[in-house]
């Protein structure tokens, strides 16, 4: 029997929502889906039971050789601060900051991934002027660096696996995991930020439920409308890259169905676009972010012929909370 890829799990700079969310994998469930994948997790820190002395045991006895460590996940920004020390998080009872643990960790590990935004880029964390340091573990934003520096590699091989998100969807982690343990992950397998291509060759856009309302640029005006959401509302769909609307939480969630924008999570720097999320900042009436590969000009023509050929049903339901206009049929009451 193959030995299993033994796991260890960290959180820092972080709300624990990408844990939160890790806990909803379902068909099958997280402890399944592991299971098949050939994972054991050695520590976790919302789902162990061992005691923070058996913790510390564990961690030195990786770093002694010992126990052997696979994959090193960390959840959550490394605090950097303050100047540099890391003594804004402290590891409890080893009086380490927990930026050191994690760097020592991270040259044991075969593998480093970065579980959110944050871990992966600094995420929120970092936002507000980041006054405590927060930097990802291989970026400082979108600039090449964070902790483990540039040109780091892990023993075998790989950067940082950047599964980003805020929070993560949970088959976005159990998907790189079970890639990483069937030895299928090299370089091909992620895209220019490091990021899994098993979901980020998708566009948000891609399965939105709106779509049809983008299709004839019929947009919402306020929270709450039907409409799409791209021209006013601040909505990146159309930019961002994962499978949120292909494959949503619990089968039936994600940020467009619930009526909130897409604020493109997966990206660096999301926390910080320059203006209020809601808004779609625009130059001369054009939204600035265009859909991703489309040319201005193309937008601009495109945009301008499908509002002249918007249907009544899709510009009167775009700006309402609830179907005023139902979609015709071409029977009449009674005809068979």
């Amino acid at each position: 029997m193959t030995t299993a890829l033994r796991t260890l799990w960290l959180q820092s700079g972080s709300c624990g929502g990408c844990s939160m969310s890790l806990l909803n994998a379902e068909s099958p469930d997280l402890y399944a889906t592991l299971e098949y994948a050939g994972i054991e997790l050695l520590w976790h820190p919302s789902l162990s039971e061992a005691s923070n002395g058996e913790f510390i045991d564990l961690l030195n006895r990786i770093m002694s050789g010992e126990q052997a460590l696979d994959i090193l996940c960390l959840e959550g920004s490394v605090m950097r601060g303050p100047n540099d020390t890391g003594r804004f998080h402290m590891l409890a009872g080893t009086g380490r900051p927990m930026m050191q643990w994690i760097a020592d960790l991270s040259r044991k590990a075969r593998y480093t991934i970065a579980i959110g935004s944050c871990a992966a880029f600094g995420g929120v964390t970092m936002a507000g002027g980041n006054p405590t340091e927060a930097c990802g573990l291989q970026y400082e934003g979108n600039q090449p660096g964070g902790l483990l520096g540039e040109d780091w590699h892990s023993p075998e091989g790989l950067r940082v696996i950047n599964v980003a998100g805020c929070p993560v969807h949970p088959g976005w982690v159990t998907d790189t995991l079970a890639q990483v343990a069937m030895g299928d992950m090299d370089e091909t397998q992620l895209d220019e930020w490091n990021r899994p291509r098993s979901y980020t060759n998708h566009l948000v856009h891609h399965g939105c439920t709106r779509n049809e309302f983008y299709e004839f640029k019929a947009s919402a005006e306020a929270p709450s409308d039907q409409g799409c959401m791209m021209e006013h509302m601040g909505c990146l769909g159309t930019q961002a890259h994962a499978d949120c609307n292909r494959r949503p939480w619990n089968g039936e969630g994600s940020c467009i169905r619930g009526g909130y924008a897409c604020i493109n999570c997966t990206a660096p720097v999301f926390e910080e676009p320059g203006h209020p999320f809601t808004e779609t900042p625009k130059i001369a009436g054009i939204p600035i972010g265009l859909p991703t590969d489309m040319p201005k000009a193309w937008f601009v023509a495109l945009a301008s012929l499908s509002k002249a050929a918007t249907p009544k049903r899709l510009r009167e339901n775009a700006v309402a909370d609830h179907i005023v206009v139902p979609p015709g049929s071409d029977k009449k009451r009674g005809e068979r």
